[in-house]
């Protein structure tokens, strides 16, 4: 499972920024979230993720927190 690095988080509407390990940068909103229930990030908090899909299509799922 791919690991990476909260750029941005924006409470409002729950989504924001990633960077993989690679430095590629990934969107996610709410929908990518693992399980229920409210997710609050920071930038910096290191998460662990799937991603679905391929160019424009990619999709972040299952993102999870790795340290708090």
């Amino acid at each position: 499972m791919p690991q990476g690095t909260i750029k941005t988080y924006d409470e409002g509407s729950r989504s924001g920024l990633l960077l993989d390990d690679q430095a590629n940068e990934f969107a996610y909103d709410a929908s990518s979230f693992a399980g229920t229930g409210i997710r609050l990030f920071r930038i910096g908090q290191r998460v662990k993720f799937q991603i679905e899909g391929e160019g424009v299509r990619v999709k972040i799922r299952d993102l999870r927190i790795v340290t708090l």
